[in-house]
């Protein structure tokens, strides 16, 4: 596989990893291009017994993945596509999440920017996150477009933290900095800006060296979740809120405040918070 195979991720591999470069510019949004993409990256690489961890990055600094494409207000047959491939009681979203959380491989994600709504229910999938002090940041900011997490973020961070704190999260709706995503369980580390890549690399490094077997066994020890019943829950609950005008109306003047841009995404809270003023 090369890089010409993909036009907005990159692959590199070596010693049984595989680095994965997202490269969407401006700000990294998760449009059906960059979904496409990904999934079919982590199909082509199922199977490949010489690939044993991914590591995913960003060639932005300060975005991993904004969030889903708001654009896609205005395009509803979009994720057509992705509906008739989703397993049965899934959206496509959530299936997305789950088409990365099943991965054989270890996936690790190094945050060094910022991950929102889609991006950072990317994030909660992967198997570990390590993100960089004063730079990482992740949100649930969809209750300031007038809708709830809709890709998995209910139940992966209910897995992770307390009920008060996924409430805090998804209504409080603000960005969470390395630090407090790490105590919060988030995230596995925070670590210092200049340390990450070493850190990352160097435990994809003794991952990948394991026995034959180790990672495999290791996966399959854990306890099997089953997250069904909780993410139909999750849909019919930002399904109805979807539904309604306040939805589009924010999310619509959401973009046309800034949001999708460098300096939109940079304060996204602000901007749509401003929006209800």
């Amino acid at each position: 596989m090369t890089d010409t195979d993909f036009g907005r991720l990159r692959m590199s591999r070596a010693d049984g990893i595989a680095t994965i470069t997202i490269d969407n510019p401006p700000v990294n949004v998760l449009d059906v291009g960059l979904m496409s993409e990904i999934r079919r990256l982590l199909l082509s690489i199922r199977d490949d017994a010489d690939i044993r961890v991914l590591v995913f990055q960003s060639a932005d600094p300060e975005f991993f993945i904004a969030h889903v494409d708001m654009t896609l207000i205005d395009q509803p047959h979009a994720f057509d596509d992705f509906i008739r491939e989703a397993p049965e009681g899934l959206n496509p979203f959530q299936a997305f999440g789950e088409f990365l959380r099943e991965q054989p491989q270890v996936t690790i994600v190094k945050l060094a920017g910022l991950a929102r709504g889609g991006g950072a229910e990317f994030v909660a999938a992967a198997d570990m996150v390590f993100a960089a002090e004063g730079r990482a940041g992740l949100a649930q900011c969809e209750a300031l477009m007038g809708i709830t997490p809709g890709g998995g973020a209910t139940q992966y961070l209910s897995s992770r933290m307390t009920r008060g704190r996924v409430l805090e999260v998804i209504l409080g709706a603000d960005l969470i900095d390395a630090a407090t995503a790490e105590r919060y369980g988030w995230i596995n580390r925070a670590l210092p800006a200049s340390d990450l890549d070493d850190f990352v690399d160097q435990l994809a490094r003794n991952i990948a060296a394991l026995p034959a077997g180790v990672i495999a066994a290791a996966k399959k020890a854990l306890p099997p979740v089953d997250l069904r019943e909780g993410f139909r829950r999750e849909h019919d609950a930002w399904a109805g809120l979807f539904e309604r005008p306040a939805a589009g109306t924010l999310i619509r003047a959401g973009l046309k405040a800034g949001a999708q841009t460098k300096d939109g995404e940079r304060n996204l809270e602000g901007l749509l918070r401003a929006l209800q003023a």
